[in-house]
């Protein structure tokens, strides 16, 4: 069961992320009309302040996809 709780807090923590990151959002609307499908890469890329780079990607599986979906319905 679901702590009503921790739901709450979570809600004011993504309410303040979408103000400090109002694309984000957006980002995830369109990526929710257009959706992912097997074979979608997914690139992730961090750049620290002093300017050093991170960056990795992944190629979605179908495994990855119901993982997505499982997670969807936990929300």
């Amino acid at each position: 069961m679901k702590n009503p709780v921790a739901l709450f807090k979570i809600k004011g923590m993504w309410e303040q992320f979408v103000q400090n990151h109002p694309k984000f959002p957006m980002f995830l609307n369109a990526l929710k009309s257009s959706g992912m499908g097997e074979g979608s890469i997914i690139e992730i890329q961090i750049t620290q302040p002093d300017g050093q780079q991170l960056k990795t990607n992944l190629k979605l599986t179908q495994s990855d996809l119901e993982l997505v979906e499982q997670l969807k319905g936990l929300m």
